[in-house]
């Protein structure tokens, strides 16, 4: 009897060490400290800000963090994830709606570690899990360009999280799955200039946060890098050899589209790629050169292929014994009264007519939303900045109009298989 409850006894004790352990371990996974507000500002160098400024640029920094043209890096913008409605937060020098208060330690921090000066884990929505891989002396040219911004007084609004990701602590088991503190390493294989551009579309540029594929968990999916993802609902295309270009793209191409959104035989950039460029447009010359450099490294180990975009001329009308004909009928006569007045014309670098639709990487991607959402707001450069326009065509097109153009476009322009659930597709995209 007393060896019995002896037993029992030590299964309790373990079971009560087990705990504990348990949840120290968590506790030391979703738990940080604040780190205490700075006195005030430091000075800074003008070197150190232009610096910080061209970084800012090659990172996109203002897509995220700006609402409102008018109040730059005041953050409050809304970015939907799969989780929930996250808010981006102020990183003017406002010291109680701002990082005003944040010393050059708690800013390195949020950057390699996702964490507010506050002790609060910030949203993986903002990529630190590539920052991690800045060097400290970027990190510190970034901070120096933040805190001489003007300040603005803008608190962020609350986001709106599914249960139970308004949690945040839970951030905490994320980062224990995703973010890897190992150093950026250059290649000692490639040149300077490739490892300069694969280091900032890693670190600063963070290309694969889009163009990754990620988990269910919402992390990149490390087995497909560069495999094709997605940003703000729209189809961003594999960047390396599963690439649906339809064309092979030069070294020459890919730094002209990167500094302006259109290069020969290519569509122009469109839905978040526009502001990509738009940022890029006043990045330092020679880093986008770099960028492009790397980019083209992992485009050109895309199999050559024939497609239709080697051909050109106008789009066929669909074939008389097509198993779809009412339908490709309909979609080859809203393209022959919508599309090909400017589209079958062909494009010039100063012509107001656009790129034949055989070279439109939208109809050989693997899933149509791209195409979708061109289709329906068209391509409008960023708020106040020239460039490419198109119409949009989501007043005058229902549901089965745009889903046939869509079909049509992709069979008899891209030669490519059906996508399959093709209206529920529209009806998603078309959704309020």
């Amino acid at each position: 009897m007393d060896q019995r409850r002896r037993k029992r006894h030590t299964g309790w004790w373990l079971l009560l060490a087990a705990i504990v352990v348990l949840t120290g371990i968590a506790f030391a996974i979703m738990w940080r400290p604040a780190l205490a507000p700075q006195a005030s500002i430091p000075t800074f160098d003008q070197a150190r800000i232009e610096r910080g400024a061209n970084l800012a640029h090659l990172g996109m920094c203002a897509s995220c963090h700006t609402a409102d043209l008018a109040r730059p890096f005041a953050g409050g913008k809304p970015m939907e994830t799969p989780f929930g409605t996250v808010h981006s937060t102020n990183i003017t020098p406002d010291r109680d709606t701002g990082i005003g208060a944040w010393s050059p330690e708690a800013f390195a921090r949020s950057m390699r570690e996702g964490v507010s000066r506050d002790g609060h884990l910030l949203y993986p929505a903002f990529p630190y899990n590539h920052y991690v891989r800045m060097t400290q002396a970027d990190i510190d040219d970034l901070y120096a360009y933040f805190m001489t911004r003007p300040a603005i007084a803008a608190a962020a609004p609350d986001n709106d999280m599914t249960f139970p990701f308004g949690f945040r602590p839970l951030v905490g088991f994320w980062n224990v799955l995703y973010l890897d503190d190992a150093p950026w390493r250059p290649d000692p294989r490639q040149s300077s200039e490739w490892n300069r551009g694969a280091y900032l579309a890693d670190a600063v540029a963070h290309c694969a946060a889009c163009h990754t594929p990620r988990t269910k968990l919402g992390g990149p999916d490390l087995e497909r890098q560069l495999d094709g993802g997605e940003a703000e609902d729209w189809y961003a295309p594999a960047l390396n050899r599963n690439s649906p270009s339809p064309l092979p793209w030069t070294r020459a191409q890919l730094h002209t589209y990167l500094r302006t959104g259109m290069a020969e035989d290519h569509a122009v950039a469109g839905g978040p790629m526009q502001d990509v460029v738009m940022h890029l447009a006043q990045a330092n010359e020679g880093d986008v050169a770099a960028l492009a450099a790397w980019t083209h490294s992992h485009l050109a180990q895309a199999p050559a292929r024939a497609t239709p975009a080697q051909r050109g001329g106008p789009l066929p009308p669909p074939a008389a014994d097509d198993p779809e004909l009412p339908r490709m009928q309909l979609g080859y006569a809203l393209y022959a009264n919508s599309c090909a007045r400017c589209h079958d014309v062909g494009r010039a670098p100063s012509s107001g007519t656009a790129l034949p639709l055989q070279k439109a990487i939208a109809l050989y991607d693997p899933d149509p939303r791209s195409l979708i959402h061109i289709v329906d707001d068209g391509i409008l450069p960023p708020s106040g900045e020239p460039g490419r326009w198109m119409p949009g065509f989501k007043a005058i097109l229902d549901d089965g109009q745009a889903s046939a153009l869509a079909a049509y476009l992709r069979k008899y322009g891209a030669g490519q298989p059906a996508w399959p659930e093709l209206d529920e597709q529209v009806r998603k995209a078309r959704a309020p």
